[in-house]
């Protein structure tokens, strides 16, 4: 699938949150009865496809806090689904790509404890950056690739999608519960432990597997 397609025919975007075990292990935490899922809007996918010119991740102005990088694996859907099973899940799957889920975390901290949506925290313009389609045959095996990132040279992630709580069948077949999805809606999988704050001219490089595909961006206040 070309990645101008892909960027051209996307209809939304759904996350899922807390979706690796480690993080669980160092928080202490039990596990969620089920996937936390977010949305973000279409208007934040940054085309990262070429890594050998890195785009820009722009930090809102009125953004003063922190934020958050997340490397994660992307799953891109093949053909329209609904309430599809585990087991017939991945008959729906058209391909994937690595991706970043930027968040601002201010907006996480704040609205959280108060039960409320924290939708401008993950929507900011540029705030997914996503690499170029990766094939099925590319990635035969997507419930154990390596998801890695780092910072300025520096690892701070990485963990295999065996380790997610909710393997991505599984959460192809819980949101298809609730909603339509659609060819070339994106699935975000969760991020590994090890997320952390990044600031105006940080260098984010992020991969899938061996060399299989890797990502950079940049990190810069908004103009």
């Amino acid at each position: 699938m070309p990645t101008t397609k892909f960027f051209q025919s996307t209809r939304k975007i759904i996350g899922a949150g807390v979706n690796y075990k480690e993080i669980l292990r160092l928080t202490n935490a039990a596990k969620p009865d089920a996937p936390v899922i977010f949305f973000k809007p279409i208007s934040s996918l940054l085309d990262a496809a070429d890594a050998s010119a890195p785009p820009a991740i722009r930090i809102p102005r009125v953004f003063g806090g922190v934020i958050n990088f997340e490397a994660e694996l992307g799953v891109i859907i093949g053909r329209r689904c609904a309430n599809v099973t585990a087991d017939q899940a991945a008959a729906y799957i058209g391909g994937y790509c690595l991706a970043l889920d930027m968040t601002g975390m201010d907006f996480i901290l704040d609205a959280r404890p108060k039960g409320l949506p924290w939708c401008l925290g993950k929507g900011f313009d540029t705030s997914t950056p996503v690499s170029r389609v990766v094939s099925r045959a590319e990635l035969p095996h997507p419930d154990d690739v390596r998801v890695w990132c780092d910072v300025n040279g520096v690892r701070k992630q990485d963990d295999s999608t065996r380790n997610l709580i909710f393997p991505i069948a599984e959460l192809i077949a819980y949101v298809s519960r609730y909603m339509t999805l659609e060819e070339n809606d994106l699935l975000l999988t969760g991020t590994p432990a090890g997320a952390g704050p990044v600031r105006h001219g940080d260098v984010i490089e992020c991969g899938l597997g061996e060399g299989l595909v890797t990502m950079r961006c940049t990190v810069a206040d908004d103009e």
